[in-house]
């Protein structure tokens, strides 16, 4: 059970980075930090990524403490 657990962690963090590469690539070079000095509201995919992004941290936080929690 452990070892489907850690495997389960690896790919979810493993796609969450490959979100937030693909996130930052789609802001035009602010990937240091740097202020955007207009707002936007994200549309299409940029929205899409956005909230995929919020949904696999949620998953990941989930699946780490079912992993604290069953392991032992």
């Amino acid at each position: 059970m452990q070892t489907t657990f850690n495997f389960v962690l690896i790919v979810i963090a493993i796609i969450t980075i490959t979100v937030l590469l693909l996130q930052a690539r789609g802001t035009g070079g602010n990937l240091f930090g740097e202020a955007e000095t207009t707002f936007r509201s994200r549309r299409g995919i940029e929205q899409f990524l956005f909230r995929f992004t919020i949904v696999l941290a949620i998953i990941f936080v989930a699946v780490a403490i079912l992993n604290v929690r069953f392991s032992g």
